[in-house]
């Protein structure tokens, strides 16, 4: 699959400096590019590489300095980064949308709806009743169950496991090992000391354009819905309660674990390794730095807290700044006390002393 310079502009609202006509067929870093490959530059770190690369076609910011190579073509866009992302979902779009048909062997239940230039892998089972839309991409070892939707365009890669009566959205991929819609944690202590397991009967919903990760795991409901919102992306990785609701275009970063009923904002940042306890809310736009604990809601929206239990950022940094020191610290305070027991001390000698002399 080849592309020329004039193409690719045409697709990232570019500007061509060089050959419009030189091609490319691959993709590769600034660093090791050859001929025939496309790369890009974002980060200023990489300029070196503009001198020393054999690629083809890269594409740069605007502002980007550049001195013209004879054999390379520049695109010149707003964001190199983001045009370079743009690039790689057509091409990957491409491809997958050339994987029609079903595979041998699979399980498709009789009731089972399927839509055009849908693709089913090896090994996968379709339940009854499940509704599979327009071009969506079931890879090998798939487990969709009964009552199912998979809405367009939707990829769901190997081992993804969908339980029973869950949603799907458009556009929605789901990378490999995750599984939407197992039982959320729910049991109920006993006087015995034994824990009697709460029936788990609601769903999950996936709204369209997201993005889930390797390994994630997202709980039904106990009753009504687990909700992924429009445009949210998740690492891999995650644990996801029961009746969560992560809102619109939040991301989440790896092996972070999200208590029942916990209502996250939109446009919210969380980073690695976060925990948040169950029934609070997240308001939009906050940011939570890598292991934080969070223990209560955060009611103003774009707050930026770090730390465990989780607080305001720069008060957080600066308490962080400080433990290096508390060895330091200490021995200062036990030597004060020593000094203020030595004052105290001679201050009751001086006292006595001038009791004595009034006597």
């Amino acid at each position: 699959m080849k592309f020329n310079a004039a193409k690719i502009a045409e697709m990232v609202g570019g500007r061509v400096e060089g050959d419009e006509s030189v091609e490319v067929s691959s993709f590769a870093k600034i660093e090791i590019a050859q001929k025939g490959q496309l790369a890009f530059l974002a980060n200023r770190k990489y300029e070196e590489y503009l001198s020393s690369t054999n690629a083809s076609i890269i594409i740069v910011n605007e502002s980007q300095d550049v001195k013209q190579k004879k054999d390379t073509t520049f695109i010149r866009v707003p964001d190199a980064y983001s045009a370079f992302a743009t690039i790689l979902s057509s091409y990957e779009k491409m491809v997958t949308e050339e994987m029609t048909g079903l595979q041998q062997p699979v399980f498709v239940h009789a009731t089972a709806k399927i839509g055009d230039r849908v693709f089913i892998g090896a090994f996968s089972y379709i339940g009854e009743n499940a509704i599979i839309g327009d071009n969506v991409k079931i890879l090998s070892q798939v487990y969709v169950g009964d009552n199912v939707t998979i809405d367009s365009n939707t990829i769901l890669y190997p081992g993804v496991k969908i339980y029973h009566n869950c949603i799907i959205g458009k556009n929605v991929t789901i990378h490999a090992g995750s599984v939407v819609g197992a039982d959320g944690f729910g049991f109920a202590p006993q006087d015995d000391g034994t824990f009697k397991k709460i029936p788990q009967i609601g769903n999950v919903i996936i709204e369209d354009n997201v993005e889930i990760g390797s390994n994630v795991t997202i709980d039904r409901a106990t009753l009504g819905s687990t909700l992924i919102k429009n445009g949210a992306k998740l690492d891999n990785l995650i644990q996801v309660a029961h009746n969560v609701e992560i809102g619109e275009h939040t991301v989440i970063a790896a092996l972070t674990g999200i208590s029942g009923s916990t209502k996250i904002g939109n446009n919210v940042m969380i980073g690695g390794q976060v925990g948040i306890v169950g029934h609070i809310t997240i308001a939009d736009g906050t940011k939570i730095a890598a292991k934080s604990g969070v223990s209560k809601s955060i009611k103003v929206p774009n707050s930026i807290v770090a730390g465990s239990p989780a607080y305001e950022h720069m008060s957080a940094l600066r308490g962080m700044a400080v433990i290096p020191h508390l060895p330091d610290i200490k021995k200062r305070l036990i030597e004060l006390e020593q000094l203020i027991q030595q004052l105290l001390a001679e201050k009751a000698n001086i006292t006595d002393a001038i009791g004595q002399e009034n006597q």
